[in-house]
């Protein structure tokens, strides 16, 4: 049972460093003006609400399958995920907005924040690969 918890975690980072790739792809292309913000946020948005559940399924697997360490490593991620889509201003687009992307220095925030999740997911890949080969040897 522990290595199908594992191997669900394993496919489901895999999803999320592709989301956060695509993240990376996206705002940089609206840095470089290759696309206009109203159509990078529409993007951006709509992957969103997937990258919050997709977090917190395997943060709640963790906690369910008593896997306190890699429960708590991931509980301030998604805790982060989702108040940043709770606290979305009524009138905003969503968490990403066109109207103030460009303001405050917010795609370099978006953009930072893009990096460090990506950071944080590939070293959960490697504890998730880990631990799955691990409870595989021991089953």
């Amino acid at each position: 049972m522990e290595a199908v918890v594992f191997v669900f975690s394993l496919l489901d980072c895999c999803a999320l460093i592709f989301l956060s790739v695509y993240f990376i792809i996206t705002l940089s292309d609206l840095e470089c003006d290759y696309i206009n913000a109203r159509s990078c946020c529409s993007k951006l948005n709509k992957w969103v609400i997937p990258e919050v559940i997709g977090h917190t399924v395997v943060t709640v697997l963790m906690l369910v399958s008593l896997h306190w360490f890699i429960f708590l490593l991931n509980l301030p991620v998604a805790t982060w995920n989702i108040y940043r889509f709770i606290m979305v201003p009524s009138g905003n687009m969503g968490v990403f907005d066109p109207t103030e992307i460009h303001n405050r220095g917010q795609l370099k925030s978006h953009m930072k924040e893009a990096m460090i999740k990506l950071g944080f997911h590939l070293l959960c890949f490697f504890m998730y690969l880990y631990s799955m080969i691990l409870a595989l040897i021991n089953d």
